[in-house]
């Protein structure tokens, strides 16, 4: 079934997904410890080698979080999950701040990802419950508008702060995950417990996924392409160091990133909402890689800025898709799990990015990686077609029962 046709960025989508943006907003405009993470270690005379254990952790969580996050949104609730993840953040960023040596460093910041990283499963399901399937791209793209304005802001805002003492990082992150709990408790309702259909099996964790044939098909393809994405984080600014040009330059390239999306991000959405998304996804994340591959051919300012500004209109194109489709297969009793697979996915990619992206970079050339971002980003996006009658059919099944 068609997306309907808008003709506002959003209209139509129901308070709770606003508030869940805003929220959004506020907890990202706190994303001011991870950036500058290794510059208070530094000030807090922790080597390079023991960086290295604490950054370690911290990816870490990032792959803990979203599956607990997943299972405790099915059994415990939306809500309540949103909740332990955004007060246990907190409580970790000032632990992480008084922490007396390394090793509690390293539990600390542990303790802050899988923390985090529990709401996001969570607040998804929550969204996927509120709004009907043809919507919700429209739905999570806004949240991913949120995340991008937030963080875009936080990183002006951190660097100034900074400035002024390393405390005020932490205070502004915890208090502002503290802000968004308040929102949560009172202002976002909990949702009737979907059961399970009478021939569905469940159970208290993963199985529900791991028999989804369609679905552990789906998950490691947007899995590599989210790897490909994660190497702007990683692998671009190793490649603007090596070309002998200053952080600032970095900082310019981040900025470009932010502000094409932010500006752009709820129109294209609009626009593309009536072709098929899983086309979408496949073209958006094409471009993705041939943005990223460019960054081995730029040698100065301008061939960055063209490398940075092809993957950013990638990452515009295919926001939200990958957490709708994601969202549409998932039967309503196992949403939260669904979408803890595609975070955990997501931080799998993430911490492969970090370990063999930079890997391939330092031993085997910067060559390599741009070359297999460029085969395994357009590989994936064919492949991520070959499924797309399997998913439209199982989507409008699932849309035959919803009715």
């Amino acid at each position: 079934m068609p997306a309907t046709r808008t003709t506002t960025p959003f209209r139509g989508l129901p308070p709770l997904v606003w508030t869940v943006f805003a929220g959004t907003i506020v907890n990202r405009l706190g994303y001011l410890v991870t950036p500058f993470l290794v510059f208070f270690l530094a000030s807090r005379g922790v080597t390079g080698a023991e960086t290295t254990y604490v950054l370690g952790a911290l990816g870490a969580g990032n792959l803990l979080g979203p599956a607990v996050g997943g299972v405790l949104a099915d059994r415990l609730g939306r809500r309540p999950t949103m909740l332990l993840g955004l007060t246990g953040a907190a409580a970790a960023q000032g632990a992480l701040f008084l922490a007396p040596g390394v090793a509690t460093m390293a539990v600390a910041a542990l303790l802050i990802s899988a923390a985090g990283s529990t709401v996001s499963p969570a607040a998804y399901a929550l969204m996927a419950d509120a709004v009907e399937g043809e919507h919700r791209r429209r739905a999570y793209a806004l949240l991913g508008w949120g995340v991008n304005i937030g963080t875009a802001v936080a990183g002006v805002l951190g660097g100034y702060l900074a400035a002024q003492g390393y405390w005020l990082l932490f205070a502004v992150d915890a208090g502002s995950m503290l802000l968004y709990a308040l929102v949560v408790a009172l202002r976002l309702p909990e949702p009737p417990r979907a059961a399970p259909a009478p021939q569905q099996k469940d159970g208290i964790g993963y199985g529900v996924v791991l028999r989804d044939r369609l679905t552990l098909l789906l998950l490691p393809l947007l899995g590599v392409q989210l790897f490909v994405y994660s190497l702007t984080e990683v692998a671009l600014p190793l490649a603007v160091r090596d070309s002998g040009l200053s952080p600032a330059v970095y900082g310019a390239m981040a900025a470009v990133n932010a502000v094409l999306v932010v500006a752009l991000q709820p129109f294209v959405t609009t626009r593309l909402a009536r072709f098929p998304q899983l086309r979408v996804q496949s073209a958006g994340s094409a471009l993705i890689a041939v943005g990223v591959a460019l960054t081995g051919l730029a040698d100065g300012i301008v061939g960055y800025t063209v490398s940075v500004v092809v993957w950013s209109l990638g990452e515009v194109v295919v926001a939200g898709i990958a957490a709708g489709i994601v969202a549409n297969l998932a039967p309503p009793h196992a949403r939260g799990r669904y979408q803890g697979a595609f975070s955990w996915t997501w931080g799998v990619a993430r911490f492969a990015a970090l370990s063999l992206g930079v890997t391939v970079y330092t031993r085997l050339g910067p060559a390599a990686l741009w070359w297999t971002a460029l085969v395994v980003g357009t590989a994936t996006a064919a492949a991520l077609l070959s499924l797309s009658a399997r998913i439209t059919r199982r989507t409008a099944e699932a849309h035959t029962l919803a009715a």
